[in-house]
């Protein structure tokens, strides 16, 4: 009957459970009733989601990171912490110590790699499969590997009639 989650800010037992559903990625933030009313979660207008996300990596007390100003713009991580997003992209430099630990735990890694769709990924490896094809073709004919360069153009066939059934050769 014990409450095995604790306060992701304090380690108390949490009462206060929040999700937020951004992109299709959820994100849990667990408080004790005395971190929840401190962050303002109890009061709608002063309640910060990000400041939440942050945790307690981004605690001014906690480090003396809090004079920290952007040259650029001139933001702060207390404005970063208000409005939940940053200032300029310079910014994104100027934090860069505060942000990887957030990112790390909202995301599967900092580094950002996309996604290809499976048409693109199916049409590139058929173009270097074909390249690769052509520059063997290429050499053996050369080399005068005659027999080679035949395999090799017959494969070149399949691959651009599987492409393409309806083109002639």
């Amino acid at each position: 009957m014990a409450n095995p989650l604790k306060c992701d800010l304090c380690s108390k037992p949490a009462t206060v459970h929040l999700t937020q559903i951004l992109n299709n990625k959820v994100h849990k933030v667990d408080l004790c009733e005395a971190c929840a009313q401190a962050k303002g979660v109890t009061d709608p207008s002063g309640f910060s989601l990000a400041d939440l996300l942050l945790k307690a990596s981004l605690n001014p007390d906690a480090s003396g990171t809090s004079a920290v100003r952007c040259e650029q713009c001139g933001f702060t991580q207390a404005e970063f912490k208000k409005q939940g997003r940053f200032g300029c992209p310079a910014c994104y430099d100027t934090f860069l110590n505060l942000l990887e630990p957030m990112l790390e735990n909202m995301h599967n890694g900092v580094a950002h790699t996309g996604k290809i769709p499976t048409r693109a990924l199916e049409r590139k490896s058929r173009h270097d499969r074909l390249t690769k094809l052509e520059l063997d073709l290429t050499e053996a004919i050369k080399t005068e590997r005659y027999e080679d360069a035949a395999r090799t153009r017959d494969e070149i066939n399949q691959v651009k009639e599987a492409v393409n059934p309806d083109a002639a050769r």
